[in-house]
């Protein structure tokens, strides 16, 4: 897709954090299986720790970090690089062995879009300031553990860097800093930096979150904030589909059909996540920026129109402004930025394309 003015879209984006949405059991009112783990004995799995040294930029010198990564697929093939939003970690696809799928296992699999009879894959957990050493925690500091990691496990260049969300910044800030290690770019969902009312969304969420930390009121806070998060991850259109019902008097109040659902997305993502580091990964969101005039690697952007939190707009000024060849793939989704992650089978060739 050519893009030709910043008007072609009329969604707004509001907030970009998480990549793992709540189950659908409660959405759509009925249990959805999860797909089952795949194991893949025929191919070569690490899931290891190096010790890497990085100099961040918001730390006040060089320093050894620990970097966890997780690196599986055909033995001697090339590697992709794959990271999500700022919810996803290493555990991109199930190992032998694992008992739960890992965040993107539609996508990455023997035979799926992204094979691992033809690619090896790589991912790292994302790191932060208590991690670093620092204040807070930027995209490049991520790309630059990348970097230092790819150079450890002794790989020159990965074929694709394939980044969602946060991810797809971190994929920017990589190819502008350390070009030579990468091929190609794939994008989904992410930009070259956040819009303001996506940032203005993240602030009033880590206020939140803040506030429960002064009050003693952690995990509360943690809940709400990620249930106002969830409101700006799926689209318009989903919700009025599946909350229209009127609400029900219970425990001596009204409830709304849609709270259930965030309660539950809330109290989930407590269960997984430390409120320091949700608060650190917000925040490195927001601090993210990268002139899209540096990145001369050719790249595929994937956007979504009922994304509400990367408008198409932001995709369609970065494709013009990037050095590189750059094409602009729009997907229809009733998904918002939840897109990537729900509709495998509408990224599946444009994903098999990218990386052809």
């Amino acid at each position: 897709m050519t893009c030709l003015s910043d008007t072609s879209t009329a969604e707004i984006s509001a907030s970009e954090a998480g990549s793992i949405p709540a189950p659908d059991a409660i959405l759509a009112g009925h249990a959805t299986p999860a797909p089952a783990p795949r194991a893949y004995p025929d191919l070569t799995a690490q899931r290891s720790t190096r010790r890497l040294l990085l100099n961040p930029k918001y730390g006040s010198g060089p320093c050894e970090v620990d970097v966890r990564y997780q690196w599986c697929g055909a033995p001697d093939a090339p590697t992709l690089v794959v990271q999500g939003g700022i919810s996803a970690d290493r555990d991109v696809a199930a190992l032998d062995g694992d008992a739960a799928p890992g965040w993107w296992q539609a996508v990455v699999g023997t035979g799926a879009a992204i094979d691992l009879d033809r690619f090896r894959v790589l991912a790292i957990n994302w790191l932060t300031p208590a991690e670093l050493g620092s204040s807070a925690v930027s995209s490049e500091d991520q790309a630059d553990a990348l970097s230092a990691l790819l150079q450890a496990l002794d790989i020159q260049q990965v074929h694709a860097f394939i980044g969602s969300s946060y991810g797809a910044m971190v994929a920017l800030a990589f190819a502008a800093r350390h070009p030579r290690q990468v091929d190609r770019l794939v994008l989904l969902a992410g930009a070259h930096r956040p819009h303001p009312l996506a940032t203005a969304q993240r602030s009033v969420q880590r206020g939140i979150v803040r506030l429960g930390q002064s009050t003693g009121q952690v995990d509360q806070a943690l809940a709400l904030a990620r249930q106002l998060a969830i409101t700006t991850y799926r689209g318009s259109g989903e919700f009025a589909r599946r909350f229209a019902g009127g609400p029900e008097w219970r425990d001596d109040r009204f409830h709304f059909p849609v709270e259930d659902y965030l309660e539950h997305a809330g109290r989930r993502f407590v269960e997984r996540f430390d409120a320091d580091r949700f608060l650190a990964l917000s925040e490195s969101i927001d601090l993210h920026d990268v002139t899209p005039e540096h990145v001369s690697t050719p790249a595929t952007l994937i956007g979504f129109p009922s994304d509400r939190l990367v408008p198409l707009a932001d995709l369609c000024e970065l494709q013009r402004r990037l050095h590189g060849p750059a094409t602009l793939e729009v997907v229809e989704s009733p998904y918002g930025h939840d897109a990537f992650l729900k509709e495998p089978e509408q990224l599946a060739p444009l994903l098999r394309e990218a990386l052809r």
